[in-house]
């Protein structure tokens, strides 16, 4: 079977592997798509910061093997894939704090998202790392759920009220789908800002909001000033890994407000900022890393209601065959948002 691997900064390849052995309580997942996140840009073009090198974490399939001992499933299921998993029984667990579960960066798929085939194991499996599709979500929608579910969970931390004001630093697929959920929760002006044109003219245009070049404006604080009766946004989502935009969030975001640190950012990355700013105007710094089989199955309930509509935010199919060029694609991001990876 074909499998994508990181060969060094900027290298990518597409290499023949064995399919992997299966256990007698697995599962063996037939990839159908799976989307290319800002996290895997990061791994291979960038200094990614968390442990695992490997390349995709959005995908979805059927399944087509399965252990003599595993229950509940059936071939030919329609799938979902999961990759980390919490193991809800120690103290950050108990505390809700799910990702931060050392079970959760160890517990992985094999070999990757971005392979033919996916070995799902059996201590993923009951802890909720493989969810049944809906019969009307499609393989290109549910590879949007883990995206969906990390951005419900950062917002969820916001406590977004109905009329808010938000500030979207970053036009990128993640940027986009927290536009849709604040749209979802009666959000009041939504103002993206990116320095990519294209992205800024198709959030325009998908959505009816407010978009502004941060390249080109000499003064975005005021853009969003103006906007807000001269408050300031409610809650600024850095969506973006960008130490400037970090620094720009805090200049638009209101007293009392949120930033949300949603974007990767580069490992080793240091931000200088006044920070009795933050604290005299009582600013809320929320990191939001990942997301748990909670916020999983809340995206799946979204997108089968038709509430939403994240399909529209996939501009590009590659076959996993060509999946060097969908992932320079994604990367150079001149006319894409969204790019998923497809397997016959």
């Amino acid at each position: 079977m074909k499998a994508v691997f990181v060969k060094g900064k900027n290298r990518v390849a597409v290499d023949d592997i064995s399919v992997p052995c299966m256990g007698d309580q697995d599962v063996l997942v037939k990839m159908r798509a799976c989307g290319l996140c800002g996290s895997d840009l990061e791994k291979v073009y960038g200094d990614y910061g968390m442990s695992s090198s490997k390349l995709g974490h959005e995908p979805t399939g059927d399944i087509i093997q399965m252990g003599n001992s595993v229950k509940g499933y059936c071939i030919g299921d329609r799938v979902f894939v999961h990759h980390h998993v919490s193991c809800h029984a120690c103290h950050y667990c108990w505390h809700g704090d799910f990702t931060m579960c050392n079970m959760y960066q160890k517990s992985n798929i094999e070999p990757c998202g971005l392979s033919e085939q996916i070995l799902v194991p059996e201590s993923n499996i009951i802890r909720g790392g493989l969810v049944k599709l809906p019969e009307d979500v499609t393989f290109d929608e549910a590879s949007l759920i883990e995206p969906l579910a990390c951005c419900i969970r950062g917002l969820t931390k916001c406590k977004l009220q109905k009329g808010d004001d938000i500030a979207i630093l970053g036009a990128g697929p993640a940027g986009l789908m927290h536009v849709i959920l604040a749209k979802l929760t009666g959000a009041g002006k939504i103002v993206v800002f990116d320095i990519n044109q294209f992205r800024l003219d198709f959030a325009k245009e998908l959505f009816d909001i407010d978009t502004y070049n941060v390249a080109r404006e000499k003064d975005i604080i005021k853009k969003m000033q103006d906007t807000t009766d001269f408050r300031g946004a409610d809650t600024t989502i850095v969506a973006t890994g960008s130490s400037k935009a970090i620094i720009q969030s805090i200049d638009l975001t209101r007293k009392g407000g949120n930033v949300l640190l949603f974007g990767v950012p580069t490992e080793g990355t240091m931000v200088l900022c006044d920070i009795s700013r933050v604290y005299s105007n009582e600013l809320s710094i929320i990191p939001s890393y990942a997301s748990s089989e909670i916020e999983i199955n809340q995206a799946i309930r979204l997108i089968s209601s038709k509430r939403i509509k994240v399909g529209s935010l996939i501009t590009h199919r590659f076959d996993i065959t060509n999946a060097s060029e969908g992932i320079k694609c994604a990367h150079r991001a001149k006319d894409a948002i969204k790019v998923i990876i497809t397997a016959k």
